[in-house]
């Protein structure tokens, strides 16, 4: 009797690991474990480790829908010339109504690149800015609307900062932020100046995913409930192309998800993050650090404590109940993925490593294809997602589809997102991505930590809003008139 006593007792606690406080929770704060001096805080009702969430300054009001005046055209300034730099200025040398007035970079010889491209648009060539202080001039010129930065990520939010300050717009690369408190730079600083920033998320454009977004916003899969992202992508032949080795150094020295914004952005829109719902709490875990040391080792350096894991896996909750799995491997070769599964009441999507839907019942509509027992243990047949894609065809992806596949950009989606980004500067509508998808999607790399610190504790993502994510029922991508 006493083993059973025993046996129970155990798998009480068993089960109780599984909630979000476990039966050996530590209450001693001084214990929890901070990677990155985040100051930590333990909530013993909620079981949830907490970092603080700074009072909003006086006088100073959230950007959730922000709307500035329209403009006649978008005179931009690009910061960072190298790997992603000139094709975001070929991009917009193919998007009307706007001028590119600048170019920067560290190094001056990286700028012919982006000149080449707009003489053969036919445009003006660009001044140019280049040494370690250059973007500190470009951001301080009069005649910029827009300063769009493509540089290490360690720059990323000094140069949105001041780019803010100077009463510049801002669009970034991932991801904006690289901890808690280069996410609250990027929101404050947004919310004083009233000034858009943007991070520059392309995945959110892919035609899969922007058809699928449509889908669900006409509940073709029913309530959502959950749904999948990741960036799975072998690095092995790149990692010798970032300057300084700045990237592979990052990965080393930190572990968490370091780069989740392109299974985040599209898995937050489903489900209407900060538009009537809000990120919860995030449970993450690693595997052992194998494949980045050997990397390390052969570019000829000691490595003894490589800090990110192989793969590293991320469960977060929503306050509308429904979950969000978000992977990172970029070490080991497996097919390139970022997941995209979505999941709800009525149907499901599915882009790696096939394309597909699967539905509960598939309604008729007008023009689908004749065809029996439509199963849901099966995904519905190539012509029937052919049929079911056109019909549901995202608005945005109608309107820019033949000038995307020509232009390029990962397929279209990079001429998408700032043509997007153009449109709604032009028409002083609200972004499709603001700054708190900037530091929600960015916030996964220190809340991850914290997590992974703590032996997978659950740690709560802080609402970057302030209470404003319930002003707005669902997401929305905003058109003319509006």
């Amino acid at each position: 009797m006493k083993q059973l006593n025993l046996f129970l007792s155990l798998s009480v606690c068993g089960l109780l690991t599984l909630a979000p406080q476990s039966c050996n929770q530590k209450n001693d704060e001084s214990q929890l474990k901070s990677p990155d001096g985040t100051a930590l805080t333990f909530d013993s009702e909620s079981g949830l480790i907490k970092t603080s969430v700074p009072e909003r300054p006086e006088g100073q009001e959230d950007v959730v829908a922000l709307r500035l005046a329209p403009m006649d055209s978008v005179r931009v300034g690009f910061i960072g010339q190298g790997m992603r730099g000139p094709g975001a200025v070929y991009r917009f040398a193919n998007i009307d109504r706007t001028s590119v007035k600048a170019l920067c970079d560290k190094h001056a010889d990286r700028l012919a690149a982006g000149q080449k491209y707009l003489a053969e648009a036919g445009r003006p060539e660009a001044d140019e800015y280049s040494g370690e202080e250059g973007w500190k001039e470009l951001c301080e010129r009069p005649d910029i609307d827009l300063v769009y930065i493509a540089t290490d990520w360690k720059n990323h939010v000094p140069m949105a900062v001041y780019a803010m300050e100077h009463g510049k717009n801002v669009a970034v690369e991932v991801p904006a932020a690289m901890n808690l408190d280069e996410c609250w730079q990027l929101v404050n600083t947004a919310e004083k100046t009233r000034r858009h920033c943007m991070m520059l998320e392309n995945c959110v454009y892919d035609f899969f995913e922007l058809t699928t977004l449509n889908m669900a916003q006409q509940g073709l899969f029913g309530d959502i409930v959950h749904v999948e992202g990741s960036y799975i992508h072998n690095l092995e032949d790149f990692w010798d192309e970032y300057e300084g080795n700045w990237r592979l150094d990052f990965n080393e020295k930190h572990r968490g998800d370091v780069y989740a914004t392109h299974g985040m952005g599209p898995a937050c829109q489903l489900v209407n993050i900060h538009r009537g719902n809000k990120l919860d709490y995030i449970v993450s875990m690693d595997t052992k650090a194998v494949s980045g040391p050997k990397i390390v080792e052969k570019q000829g350096r000691e490595c003894t404590d490589f800090q990110n894991g192989d793969h590293t896996m991320s469960m977060i909750k929503t306050a509308s109940g429904q979950t969000i799995h978000i992977q990172h491997d970029v070490l080991n070769p497996r097919p390139y993925t970022r997941m995209y599964q979505v999941t709800g009441t009525e149907g499901f999507a599915n882009k790696y490593p096939v394309e597909g839907y699967a539905f509960r019942e598939v309604k008729d509509y007008e023009g689908a294809p004749d065809h029996e027992n439509l199963s849901f243990h099966d995904f519905v047949p190539e012509d029937v997602k052919a049929s079911l894609m056109e019909q549901y065809k995202h608005p945005i992806q109608t309107e820019t589809e033949a000038t995307a596949r020509k232009v390029g950009g990962h397929g279209g989606m990079d001429y998408i997102m700032d043509y997007r980004l153009v449109y709604c500067l032009l028409n002083g509508l609200p972004l499709d991505e603001d700054v708190y998808d900037a530091a929600e999607w960015s916030s996964l790399g220190e809340l991850s930590r914290i997590s992974i610190a703590n032996s997978s504790a659950p740690v709560e993502v802080p609402d970057f809003t302030r209470g404003a994510w319930k002003k707005l029922n669902g997401y929305h991508h905003y058109m003319k008139g509006e």
